[in-house]
């Protein structure tokens, strides 16, 4: 019996040869009865007419092809419908993919995406705006604000946005307010986090978990520039990171559901790697069992 899936295709996400995996796709999928259809994702991220195509048809699988932004709108948009979402990852950091344990490999994707299992992911919300696995406030959203710019995208074109920044970087003012706890701190970023994954294997966030209901909160108070800028040159070089990026004693680090974020001097705001506009104050919260994620 066949099974139709509908691949939701980012034509601006990462630098692979597109065509190529389209192609790769159509023959995994159809040699296994499952009929694959691409649509392109758009802007606004609003997909009536598709939205009634799955319904009509009942399609169950969604595959986003893309990086972790084009996951997040996929996601966001089709996430209240009785469908799973698959991931072909083809970001410059694929953060989710990479906490799930799905490889960066897209012939081993695919058959995941074919053949896997799949189960509830945590998902959370920061100021009603949707985010699969991680938002930050502060050096990385300024660093995220101009990779958007950029021409050329991948992992070392991100290095020299995040160098650029970095020698420039200052810490800014937080009032955290998490469960029955408020902490005021100066802090080069903050970053809430349903994944442990930054992306391209820079782990943030080691306790984190993508379905533990919790949401995994990091602020790193100082930077070490001598230890950081080697460490960065080393994940070029070797494709792997340090380990210990950052001093203990140099972070904060919280586990909870729920919490509010005062901003007083609007640092800058990423969501799953995108730019957003920031706000003097956030609110944060957990939805546990978001949605299904084909997974190994």
């Amino acid at each position: 019996m066949s099974r139709k899936m509908i691949f939701l295709w980012n034509p601006k996400s990462g630098t692979a040869d597109k065509e190529r995996v389209k192609s790769l796709i159509e023959k995994k999928c159809i040699a296994t009865l499952n009929l694959p259809e691409f649509h392109p994702t758009n802007a606004e991220g609003v997909y009536p007419e598709l939205e009634k195509l799955i319904q009509q048809e009942k399609i169950k699988d969604i595959i986003a092809v893309g990086g972790d932004g084009t996951i997040r709108q996929v996601v966001a948009a089709f996430r209240h419908l009785p469908v799973r979402f698959g991931i072909i990852p083809m970001g410059s950091g694929n953060g989710l993919a990479l906490a799930a344990g799905i490889p960066r490999n897209t012939h081993q994707a695919i058959d995941i995406v074919i053949t896997g299992n799949y189960s509830p992911v945590d998902a959370f919300l920061i100021n009603d705006h949707f985010s699969l696995m991680l938002s930050g406030i502060g050096f990385d959203a300024k660093v995220a604000h101009d990779f958007a710019k950029q021409k050329k995208r991948g992992l070392l074109t991100y290095a020299k946005v995040s160098l650029i920044h970095f020698f420039a970087a200052r810490p800014y003012p937080f009032r955290i307010h998490l469960e029955g706890n408020t902490v005021e701190t100066e802090a080069f970023f903050l970053s809430i986090a349903n994944s442990n994954q930054f992306g391209n294997q820079f782990t943030i966030a080691p306790k984190a978990s993508l379905s533990d209901g919790l949401l995994d909160i990091v602020a790193v108070k100082r930077m070490n520039r001598l230890r950081i800028v080697p460490a960065v040159l080393h994940q070029l070089r070797f494709g792997k990171p340090q380990q210990d990026l950052f001093h203990k004693n140099k972070i904060l680090y919280y586990q909870v559901s729920r919490l509010v974020v005062e901003n007083p001097e609007l640092a800058p705001l990423h969501i799953d790697g995108d730019p957003f506009e920031t706000s003097e104050t956030f609110t944060i919260q957990c939805i546990p069992s978001a949605f299904q994620l084909i997974q190994p």
